[in-house]
């Protein structure tokens, strides 16, 4: 079984530092999404730093993470909510420019994206990174980590959605990666294939159920 981590709507400076601690005790490297806004506050660019100099991937989840791409015709949203978040996370950018569409709720549906925001990602030469297990730990953040293990039962290797946010939900990261360790799970830093629809601005996976009509 495979695992990979990823932490989205940070940074947010005392969470996220709790969470690179624990990925760093437990060895293990993930990939952080950020709401780009979040970096203009000083404290939480430095812990992003941080998770970039710790060999953890950074990726965008739009600006604001306020509209989904397929919610709007406005040309000029996907310029504003993903060129514009990408030159506030600047330098700490992964090699590959990782893109992940704001998706209310975890659901993958035809909000996810626009035709002007495919476009754009093909333009710029993004990879898309979508997800198959979120535990919903905004929502329960008492609860989630027996949940996300059940589901990742389910399959040979998931994408775990988490969010390093003051909600409380990572205070249980450290028995999440503990119970990992005992199922013998494989902790990587890559992506599932079918999760990941375009790459490097080329498809790889078909989207129409994606795209706004």
């Amino acid at each position: 079984m495979k695992v990979t981590l990823s932490f989205d709507n940070g940074p947010t400076a005392a969470v996220t530092s709790h969470v690179l601690d624990t990925l760093a005790q437990h060895r293990a490297k993930a990939t952080f999404f950020l709401v780009a806004e979040n970096l203009t506050n000083p404290a939480n660019r430095a812990v992003a730093e941080r998770a970039a100099e710790e060999g953890h991937w950074i990726g965008n989840h739009t600006l604001t993470h306020s509209t989904q791409l397929g919610d709007s015709d406005d040309p000029h949203l996907a310029e504003r909510e993903i060129g514009q978040a990408q030159q506030l996370i600047g330098d700490l950018a992964s090699r590959d420019l990782l893109f992940r569409p704001y998706g209310r709720g975890g659901v993958l549906d035809r909000r996810l994206l626009s035709r002007p925001s495919l476009t754009y990602l093909q333009q710029h030469a993004y990879t898309c990174v979508l997800w198959n297990c979120v535990p919903r730990d905004w929502e329960q953040p008492d609860t989630w980590v027996d949940r996300c293990l059940a589901d990742l039962t389910t399959r040979d290797w998931s994408l775990v959605v988490l969010h390093d946010l003051p909600t409380g939900a990572m205070r249980h990261l450290p028995r999440f990666l503990d119970s990992l360790t005992e199922l013998g799970a494989d902790l990587v830093q890559d992506f599932p294939p079918d999760c990941v629809p375009i790459r490097q601005g080329h498809l790889h996976r078909p989207i129409g159920h994606l795209l706004a009509r």
